[in-house]
This record gives C-alpha cells, sequence and structure tokens, in this order.
C-alpha cells in the first residue's frame, strides 16, 4: 500500500495532479523510484472522472491512421502541429491496450473488430469513441486509482495544494533546472518543501476563468500559472472551448450531457421545437464543437432565451437507457425524463486548448519539468479539440514523458540546497470575502468579455480589470498565510490575463476564437507564444 505523507522528503519524481494524465505517469514510471502524488482532493477528484463520451481510437478496420489525423486537423482549424497530431494518433491503439489491460470495463461489442462498441461524435468521419457507457472517464479513473493504491512506491499527497515550482534559477545558481516545488498541506496549513529530480504538471485546465463551466471546481489553472511564474512560454491560450451542451438547471451543477447524445442522434431545438443547426454547418448537430456553441449562442442572443433543447427521445428507451445510464439517471433526478422530453441545454466552459508549450515528451522549457493533459500544449488540438482527442493525448504523452525521465535519470544528482517556505512576515487572514468576491468578479467578467464571442472593446475592458485585481491579488499575497482558495485565485488570475493577452493578439476569427472585429481567418496559421518577462 502507498505510504503515508510527511514533510521536508525526497523523491525521485513529483507529480501534481490526478486525473488520467497524473495517474498514467505514475503507473509507467520504474517501481524501484521514490514517488509523490499530489492531489487537491481526494484521488478521484480530477476532471477525468467527469468525462463521459470516450477515448478517440483507431480501433476499426474500415478506419485509419489517416482518417483520424485528417479530422483532427480539420477540427484544429489550420493550426494543429501535424508531427503532435501523428504522433499521438499513432500510439493511440497501443494506449487503448494498456487500458484495457489495467482493467477498464469498456462497453463490448461481440460484432464489432476489436470487439469493443464504438460511438461517433461530431466532427469525427467515423466510429472510433471507445467507452464505457457514458460514464468512460470514470471507469478509467477509478481503475487506475485501485492500481496506484497497490503500489508501494507511490506517497500519496491528498488535499494538498501546489504553491509554486522550485527552480535553481529562482536560488542564483547559473544553470537552470526543476528542483521540487512547495505543496501546501491544506489540512495542517504548513507549506512543505519537496526536493525532485522531476516534476510532472498534471493539473488539468482552466475553464474555472468563466462563470458556467462543466468543469468540477479545482480546474483553475494551477499548473500553467506555476509554470509561467517559473519561466515556461505558454501557446494560443485564446482557444478555449466551450462545450455546447451543458445540462441547464438551477439546482445542477457543472453537468455535461455528452457528445454522444448528439453522436446517436440527438437533435438540437429551439424553444418552439423547430431544429436550426442546418442553417450553420451540412453536418448539423455533428458538426465540431466551436460551430455548434456559436450557433446555440447566436439563437439564445437572437432570440433572448437562457437556452436551447437537445432531444434524443425520438429512440427506444431501452437504447437510452442502456447508451446514457448516467445522464438518463441525473437528469430524471431534476423531474427531466430524457425518453420523453427534451434537455434544456447551454454552452459552458470545457476545455483549455492553449498551456504550457511542449514537446512529444511533455518536456517544458525547463529541464526536469513536465506538462501532461490539458494543462500542456502540444500541438494536437490546435484552433479547436476534437472531441474525445483530450484523454487519448493524456495517456500517450505521459506514456512518453515517462521514457523521456527513465532515459535521463541521474542517479548522481545531487540535491540543491533548497531554503524551506517563509511565512513569517505574513498573519492569518480576516479578510477573506476579498477572495471570494474578486473570484466571483473576474469569472464573470471573463464569461461576458472573452466568452465565445469577442469584440477589441470587451478584451480592452477586461484587460484594464484583470490588472486592477492582479494588484490587488499581489497586495493580498505578500501579507496573508497561503490558502487553497487564495492560491487557485491567484492563480485564476494569472491565466485569465494570458488569456486576455493572447486573444488581443489574435487578429482574426479561427476556430474557438471568434471576434466581430476580425471575423475572417488570415491566409497564414501560427500560435500565439507568449515568454514570461522574467
Amino acid at each position: 500500500m502507498p505510504r503515508k505523507p510527511s514533510t521536508n522528503q525526497h523523491f525521485d519524481a513529483l507529480i501534481i495532479g490526478t486525473g488520467a494524465s497524473g495517474l498514467t505517469l505514475a503507473l509507467h514510471l520504474p517501481k524501484e523510484w521514490k514517488i509523490a502524488l499530489v492531489s487537491k482532493g481526494t484521488l478521484d477528484t480530477g476532471s477525468t472522472q467527469w468525462a463521459q463520451g470516450g477515448v478517440a481510437a483507431v480501433l476499426d478496420h474500415g478506419d485509419s491512421i489517416e482518417k483520424h489525423v485528417q479530422d483532427t486537423l480539420t477540427a484544429g482549424a489550420g493550426l494543429c502541429n501535424e508531427s503532435a497530431v501523428r504522433f499521438t494518433v499513432e500510439n493511440s491503439t497501443e494506449s487503448i491496450k494498456w487500458l484495457i489491460d489495467q482493467g477498464v470495463p469498456f462497453t463490448t461489442d461481440s460484432e464489432a473488430d476489436f470487439g469493443f462498441h464504438l460511438t461517433r461524435e461530431g466532427g469525427h468521419s467515423h466510429r472510433r469513441i471507445i467507452h464505457a457507457a457514458d460514464a468512460t472517464g470514470r471507469a478509467i479513473s477509478d481503475t487506475l486509482i485501485k492500481k496506484i493504491k497497490t503500489k508501494d512506491n507511490i506517497t500519496l499527497l491528498e488535499k494538498h495544494t501546489a504553491v509554486d515550482i522550485i527552480t535553481s534559477r529562482k536560488l542564483g545558481l547559473p544553470e537552470n533546472r526543476c528542483l521540487g516545488a512547495y505543496i501546501l498541506n491544506q489540512q495542517s496549513g504548513e507549506v512543505v518543501t519537496i526536493h525532485s529530480q522531476f516534476v510532472g504538471l498534471s493539473t488539468g485546465g482552466a475553464a474555472k476563468t468563466y462563470l458556467y463551466t462543466s468543469n468540477p471546481d479545482g480546474t483553475s489553472g494551477d499548473g500553467i500559472a506555476m509554470a509561467w511564474r517559473a519561466g515556461c512560454r505558454v501557446s494560443n491560450m485564446e482557444f478555449n472551448q466551450f462545450h455546447p451542451t451543458c445540462l441547464y438547471h438551477p439546482h445542477a451543477k457543472n453537468f455535461l450531457i455528452s457528445e454522444a447524445v448528439r453522436g446517436e442522434g440527438g437533435r438540437l431545438l429551439l424553444p418552439n421545437g423547430e431544429r436550426f443547426m442546418h442553417r450553420f454547418d451540412e453536418r448539423k448537430e455533428l458538426a465540431p464543437r466551436d460551430i455548434v456553441a456559436r450557433a446555440i449562442d447566436h439563437e439564445m442572443k437572437r432570440l433572448g432565451v437562457d437556452h436551447v433543447f437537445l432531444d434524443i427521445s425520438h429512440k427506444d428507451d431501452d437504447f437510452i437507457k442502456s447508451h446514457f445510464p448516467t445522464i438518463y439517471k441525473r437528469c430524471l433526478k431534476f423531474g427531466i425524463d430524457i425518453t420523453k422530453e427534451a434537455i434544456p441545454v447551454v454552452p459552458a466552459a470545457h476545455y483549455t486548448c492553449g498551456g504550457v508549450k511542449t514537446d512529444h515528451s511533455g518536456r517544458t522549457d525547463i529541464p526536469g519539468l513536465y506538462a501532461i493533459g490539458e494543462c500542456a500544449h502540444t500541438g494536437l488540438h490546435g484552433a479547436n479539440r476534437l472531441a474525445s482527442n483530450s484523454l487519448l493525448e493524456c495517456l500517450v504523452y505521459a506514456s512518453s514523458a515517462a521514457e523521456h525521465m527513465k532515459q535521463v535519470f541521474n542517479k548522481g544528482l545531487s540535491d540543491v540546497d533548497i531554503p524551506p517556505w517563509d511565512d513569517t512576515q505574513v498573519t492569518d487572514s480576516d479578510e477573506d470575502v476579498v477572495i471570494s468576491h474578486n473570484w466571483d468578479e473576474v469569472r464573470r467578467f471573463m464569461w461576458d468579455y472573452v466568452g465565445i464571442v469577442r469584440t477589441s472593446k470587451r478584451l480592452k475592458r477586461a484587460k484594464n480589470r484583470i490588472g486592477l485585481l492582479q494588484d490587488e491579488i499581489l497586495e493580498y499575497y505578500s501579507n496573508y498565510k497561503v490558502s487553497n482558495d487564495l492560491l487557485e485565485l491567484r492563480n485564476l488570475v494569472m491565466v485569465a490575463q494570458l488569456i486576455i493577452e493572447a486573444a488581443i493578439s489574435r487578429k482574426e476569427s479561427r476556430g474557438l476564437h471568434f471576434t466581430l472585429d476580425f471575423p475572417d481567418a488570415l491566409p497564414a496559421a501560427a500560435e500565439t507564444i507568449l515568454t514570461p518577462d522574467l
């Protein structure tokens, strides 16, 4: 069983985040290594748990690597790194086989080539989404967590929050590399110094930057903000994917209606029952997410309504209940029987396509620091993520990062003397209302000014306000002891600033970034790369 945590430990690898990428990385590293696995909550609180649709991979004889590659490039609106796309897709089958070997209970189909049921989602030209009913993320997460708990070399640091990456540059040393991280123990309030040859950032995205999101609490862009402060470049932060269909109900918090509902024939309807997607794209409900989200946003604003509807009730009752048991039960809890009536839905912030710039091994600009999963920018997603490519990216890049760590591992690498966290000059706060107020303010103006449809005027307003908030939060951070809420707010505002800067610099509309002032795409696609001023 994993060892219990203690303070000021030394590890071979420190992994921050326990979604699919973090768990996969931990399981691919040598069993002889000492590994620390950090979670802000319990192990099962990562975004992976909420992923419904499945994992895209080439698993059918009628499908091909080339088809999957082309679908990804098309969805990415000319901004994908084709090398990253091919690297990911070429490793897709092997990644799925690894999950099956771990015991993930994917939905079977005796008549299918691979023996498992495959569904189709928006933007895909073929059925290639392997899934576990409509709770694939939970199935993957639960399976990998069970494996993690059998490993004696892994120390679990649950209810711990990463504060900052420790680098030799920060200590005034000539050769810069990652040395570890400061970690807050939420229960004791102590900030622990963790020495580690490798740090893997697997912290997820930054959808909590927005007022409405499909993500669970905790997706505050921690890894992106920490890497930026450490000196890493970030790319394409303006491309925030808004999932078209989240359940609209006053008591339903962050509940996603899977892409697979549309993949299996779900129809988007206006309040009067009229279909509308044919007016926006010939693929109708199966168009990529950015097109569907903008179409819904357009109709909501045109009609002055709070939501539209997604209807799958024309399908057989048993089909609905067997394919979407989680959605059926959750909606029924709120008085919506999806076998008989349409589901009220609204777009919500869902996925961060940009992130910390990395290579095929998950390496950042700082030796020893890796970023994988949603916090990373590999080049796979371009200007818009193709449905169900995200879990695949987690698996492929976690595996490749582990391989690189093993190749460069230096047993004789001496530990640098890292000073302990100093909180002697700060006090306990009696003004936590400042945190909640600022938190609410940034999420609201990001939704209003930096949302699905943008303008230069709105972005300028957002830039002015984020500057003021940065000053307020820096003053607060400098004077009071850190807490999980304060750390999340600090990271949230940092990432919001990066999103705004990137959005202002892109003078075109492409993929998920749509601005009324520059409605056309430029002839040549280029990444938006931001470099910290150190």
